[in-house]
């Protein structure tokens, strides 16, 4: 495991399962995480704490998932140095694009890099985390770079699958 450590916050237990492949793809890549539900609306001092307390308890980058109104992404980054990326969840509302729109707007000075608001969000927010924390740690990018020959072995694999069917007219 990398000493590195990155924090997974959500709105609501409602966004667990778009979190959950973001634990899964740190745990493949060996990246410590934590997670917390902090609504930027419903508990608003407890969010803050914990984005003014997040360097200095040994985070690096914090993930962000949120859905809806979506102002988890910019509380955080507001209160904190670290990098923000959100993770914008899919709605009834607008599919996402409110959540996205939410995290894309920010005003100059309060960077929040975000995801796709798609199954690959969760997926590329904790690829993008491990690659800023692979930049003072050789063993992750070394992980990474297995990470990402893995991805396109089994691309391989697929495509010699489809050519063995005949995959043509």
């Amino acid at each position: 495991m990398s000493d590195a450590r990155v924090a997974i916050v959500m709105g609501s237990d409602s966004d667990l399962g778009v979190a959950e492949k973001a634990f899964e793809t740190l745990k493949t890549l060996g990246v410590s995480w934590e997670a917390r539900i902090l609504s930027a609306h419903r508990c608003p001092e407890a969010a803050w704490d914990f984005a003014v307390g997040a360097q200095a308890a040994g985070f690096k980058v914090i993930i962000a998932i949120a859905g809806g109104a979506a102002a988890l992404p910019g509380f955080m980054a507001s209160g904190t140095d670290l990098p923000v990326i959100a993770v914008p969840v899919v709605t009834g509302m607008a599919g996402g694009l409110d959540s996205l729109l939410s995290g894309v707007q920010m005003p100059g000075g309060v960077p929040v890099l975000s995801t796709g608001a798609n199954s690959g969000g969760p997926v590329n927010a904790a690829v993008a985390a491990a690659r800023i924390l692979a930049l003072s740690d050789n063993a992750l990018a070394a992980r990474l770079v297995e990470y990402r020959k893995s991805m396109a072995g089994k691309v391989a694999e697929k495509d010699a699958s489809l050519r063995a069917r005949g995959g043509g007219a």
